[in-house]
């Protein structure tokens, strides 16, 4: 029953082979992950069911925490679904602690924990017998997390965790990558979608391009909306 405040420990009976051998093949599986996926929603799809498989999970899930608000955007299986939903009913657990606090948490024995005695007694019930979390990012006001459930007791040991940590290290990495573009595509999208609004306030008002920028500005403050959406709405409306 024992919280790693480290991402990268590994079972000391691998050798410094071995563990650069396993983190060298996840490397790899994840950025076959990170070709195939079109933005960060699918890799963390992709990379739950992968990681689940190669751990031998029963059941996964990704735990997403911004601001104190609680998602759960990607589910393997009824139990991880039931899991999550009773985490964000009480407003804690294992899952939500190890995303906040960037911590890898283990139970051995649900019905043993004496961590969260709530959540376990009912996780208990839901049949989840033993539970693996770890962090997988810290992306400014939100966090994720990867759990991995089993029915049975005692089903991840010193491997499963390490691999579990491997997992989430090199996911971290790769999310980040994809989180950029898509940050970058919206940004430009948001541009274009600009100026395209510009374009048509200065034909229809005959504005140069500051007042028009500034009239945009204007309505957007004075309507408490984003600019961005009040460019949308002048696009849509269409040139009349």
């Amino acid at each position: 029953m024992t919280d790693l405040t480290s991402r990268t420990d590994a079972p000391t009976t691998w050798t410094g082979t071995e563990i650069a051998q396993k983190s060298s093949e996840i490397a790899r599986i994840v950025a076959q992950l990170q070709s195939e996926s079109t933005d960060s929603d699918m890799l963390l799809r992709l990379f739950t069911k992968a990681a689940a498989e190669a751990i031998g999970s029963d059941y996964a899930s990704i735990t997403i925490v911004t601001n104190g608000r609680i998602e759960t955007p990607v589910m393997i299986g009824e139990i991880a679904a039931q899991s999550d939903a009773l985490q964000q009913e009480l407003g804690e657990g294992p899952c939500i602690r190890s995303a906040t606090d960037d911590t890898t948490i283990w139970i051995d024995d649900m019905r043993r924990e004496t961590r969260w005695p709530t959540f376990c007694a009912a996780a208990a019930d839901l049949g989840i017998g033993s539970m693996a979390c770890f962090c997988l990012y810290i992306a400014g006001e939100e966090r994720g997390a990867l759990n991995l459930h089993s029915t049975v007791p005692n089903a991840f040991d010193d491997e499963s965790r390490a691999l579990g940590q491997l997992f989430a290290a090199h996911t971290a990495t790769a999310f980040s990558a994809v989180r950029e573009k898509e940050q970058l595509r919206t940004a430009l999208s948001s541009r274009d979608l600009i100026g395209q609004a510009k374009g048509m306030l200065m034909e229809r008002y005959r504005l140069t391009p500051d007042q028009a920028f500034s009239l945009l500005a204007r309505l957007s403050q004075d309507s408490n909306t984003k600019l961005v959406e009040i460019a949308s709405q002048v696009v849509d409306a269409g040139p009349e």
